[in-house]
């Protein structure tokens, strides 16, 4: 009977600890100082620093004159982090954005980078090579640090590869100077299609990662009257009402 007893105490006793814990657990979660586990915080995105540019990284802009990171059609930057090439990325798209390293300005045989926006609001990096017009994606990605975001209608990115990698077809050792293609378009379920416009922008001379320039292409609307056809246009007309002049 005592052995009864005294279990029955050790029950009564665990139960009203166990109360009195819930009792203090409910007292205390209401006390804003009570030390809930949380995630840890996610870092918002860094802004894309254009004073920068021509400085301490170079830089493409592509749209309108005086545009931005923010506000260009395209945006690319590049600059050195010890043994690795950081790139940041942008562009007016809800799709993706990417450069390709060329031995030419022409789409065929290029290393590619791709940020990528998929259904599930996240922007990957992906690694591809041109196969002809086809972009093929290669899974060995040398691509580390990887971030990005979408926001505004826009794809950024920022990520880091090495300078030197073991060889590879794929991989081009960006050491060497290479022409840069630049692209962006829409995704479908996170996998790229055509990109936006017909013939999208180049470097007009290789580039070297080492050398920081800031670079500004005017896209098609604001470079029609540089145009040699439009120059010619406006020689003609201009001859013409000068001709007609009594």
């Amino acid at each position: 009977m005592r052995a009864i007893k005294n279990s029955q105490h050790i029950k009564k006793k665990g139960l009203l600890e166990n109360l009195l814990l819930d009792f203090l657990t409910i007292i205390y979660s209401h006390w804003p100082g009570y030390p809930f586990p949380t995630a840890p915080p996610v870092d918002p995105f860094a802004k894309i620093k254009v004073d920068d540019c021509g400085k301490t990284k170079g830089c493409f802009r592509y749209g309108k004159p005086g545009c931005n990171a923010e506000t260009c059609d395209y945006f690319l930057s590049y600059r050195m982090i010890g043994a690795d090439v950081e790139f940041e990325l942008s562009a007016d798209t809800d799709g993706w954005v990417a450069v390709g390293f060329s031995s030419d300005k022409k789409m065929g045989g290029d290393d590619v980078m791709a940020c990528v926006h998929d259904d599930n609001g996240r922007v990957r990096i992906q690694h591809f090579y041109n196969v002809g017009q086809w972009a093929k994606e290669i899974q060995r990605n040398p691509a580390r640090d990887e971030e990005g975001v979408f926001e505004n209608n826009r794809v950024t990115c920022r990520f880091k590869r090495p300078v030197n990698v073991p060889r590879d077809e794929t991989i081009v050792d960006l050491h060497l100077s290479w022409y840069y293609l630049f692209a962006w378009g829409p995704a479908i379920q996170g996998s790229i299609t055509r990109h936006d416009i017909d013939s999208p922008p180049t470097s007009e001379r290789v580039v070297s990662i080492y050398k920081y320039e800031d670079i500004f292409m005017p896209s098609a609307a604001y470079q029609t009257f540089s145009s040699p056809f439009c120059l010619l246009l406006i020689v003609a007309l201009t001859f013409y009402l000068l001709m007609g002049t009594p």
